[in-house]
């Protein structure tokens, strides 16, 4: 890794990375806000109630709203969280390496003295330090605006830090493949679209499978299968194999996206 290199990649990086931070933690205080309202409606109470098995499933409100786990984990974490999650793994991943090899600029940095190996990992570290902050301001907008906006509402710290554990490894596991596609495809558009492309898919595999037994083999082609936001929010499932099963895709990802830039012909 080089420092200097460091610096440079998160001063040019920052304000997207902030930004997307920033959002995330709003957004789930926004969230919160809400819960009181949503927890009284009696409205709502039939809505879920009318609704099928199967889309309750799909839209992660299988264990309903009794409680605040359950409510940021099917209201949250079952879609606003993945979308800004992706966004940024996506944009930011692209921008790291296809964007610098698009325009030439990384033949010129090369050039300076810096190895390949030092500008793959330093690359690698900016994505996945930024994808931490994301979760640890996620966690942190949990756990102070339970505390600060609801009365008489508390969540429980030790689930809610395991959702955002396994939260943070889904797109630790997003962000490899998309940082090894970027590190193969030079063209940046290319690149983003090919990312976006294949989580967009995975997604869809997941949200399609859990609306019918008939297709639900279609999770078992989805990472996203191993993210049941509402399960791990309720305490109902563990999430040691889950968690190795994503760290593992990942650092197998990067791994290869390291051998590959090493050792791949760059555009001048």
């Amino acid at each position: 890794m080089n420092l200097h290199l460091l610096k440079a990649m998160y001063k040019t990086n920052g304000k997207i990375i902030g930004g997307i931070a920033v959002t995330s933690f709003l957004y789930l205080w926004l969230i919160i806000w809400l819960y009181p309202t949503i927890a009284d409606s009696q409205a709502m109470d039939e809505l879920l109630k009318s609704m099928p098995p199967e889309m309750m499933s799909a839209f992660g409100l299988s264990q309903g709203f009794g409680s605040i786990e359950a409510f940021i984990a099917g209201e949250y974490y079952g879609l606003l969280y993945i979308i800004i999650c992706l966004v940024y793994v996506v944009l930011v991943s692209t921008a790291l390496v296809a964007r610098l090899n698009d325009h030439g600029s990384m033949a010129y940095l090369l050039a300076t003295g810096v190895t390949r190996s030092q500008v793959i990992i330093t690359q690698m570290v900016v994505l996945v330090s930024g994808l931490f902050l994301i979760a640890l301001l996620t966690y942190l907008s949990g756990i102070s605006g339970t505390r600060f906006i609801i009365e008489d509402v508390s969540i429980n710290s030790s689930h809610f830090l395991k959702l955002n554990v396994v939260g943070f490894l889904l797109f630790f596991a997003v962000s490899s493949y998309s940082f090894l596609i970027t590190c193969i495809v030079s063209d940046e558009k290319k690149a983003l679209g090919i990312s976006a492309g294949i989580t967009l898919l995975f997604f869809i595999f997941n949200l399609v499978g859990k609306m019918s037994e008939d297709i639900d083999w279609l999770r078992n082609l989805s990472i996203f299968s191993l993210f049941e936001p509402q399960e791990i929010a309720t305490g109902n499932q563990e999430i040691l194999g889950i968690s190795l099963m994503l760290f593992l895709i990942g650092a197998i990802f990067y791994s290869f996206s390291i051998i590959i830039f090493r050792n791949r012909d760059l555009p001048l």
